[in-house]
């Protein structure tokens, strides 16, 4: 199996970055994983990665990359997985960090099976944050953050998304004994301590066997 610290070799045989730890963060809107992100970044020194946030900074910046994301949105087509998962390749790379949150995605089968395909990486484990309907929604009713996606029609239309397309990946992952599933109905605090328990030192074991398992392909962001 090796070493935790083994490099793989890139196409030049050159030592490869070495392998990460990637963990998928997925719930429904209003479950507050991104408020969870935050306390793991500050506590676990994970970097966090939001596909939305990649996505929207890209048609932010004008390129050519932006404007065809734009597009595509704009005329109610899914952004091809391919073009999400570069996106996140170069955001791990130019992080210098080893250790990830990947929030928010993938966000069905189609997403899954190609991240696995194009980077060689399997997550070490899926965060998920299992809340109610009713809970989320108060969350999205009552926050003030300025987003027009937060109306009652739009919001159970993402309800509705989430259940028919990010569950099956949790059961994938679940069937594989992948899945860290937390009650998020709870206050932020009482959550992060069931979180703690999940990023402690005495699961650091299990995440480093995970990585040592995984077979990592050399990022080579084209």
């Amino acid at each position: 199996m090796g070493s935790v610290e083994a490099t793989n070799k890139d196409a030049n045989g050159s030592p490869a970055e070495k392998n990460p730890t990637v963990v998928f963060v997925l719930g429904g809107p209003g479950s507050g994983k991104g408020t969870q992100c935050a306390n793991i970044v500050d506590n676990f020194k994970f970097t966090h990665l939001s596909a939305g946030d990649l996505l929207r900074a890209e048609i932010k910046s004008g390129s050519e990359n932006g404007t065809m994301i734009q597009n595509m949105i704009k005329e109610g087509k899914i952004v091809p997985s391919e073009v999400t998962i570069k996106l996140l390749q170069k955001a791990m790379k130019e992080s210098g960090n080893d250790k990830f949150l990947i929030d928010g995605f993938p966000r069905n089968e189609e997403n899954r099976a190609a991240f696995e395909k194009v980077t060689g990486i399997e997550p070490a484990f899926v965060l998920y944050f299992d809340c109610p309907e009713e809970e989320m929604e108060r969350r999205l009713l009552s926050r003030n953050q300025g987003r027009e996606d937060d109306n009652i029609e739009t919001i159970r239309k993402r309800f509705k998304v989430f259940l028919e397309s990010s569950l099956p990946v949790i059961n994938y992952y679940d069937a594989k004994g992948k899945v860290r599933k937390i009650n998020a109905a709870r206050s932020v605090e009482e959550v992060f301590e069931t979180v703690k328990g999940i990023f402690g030192s005495k699961n650091e074991k299990v995440i480093s066997v995970s990585i040592a398992c995984s077979v990592v392909s050399h990022f080579v962001i084209t």
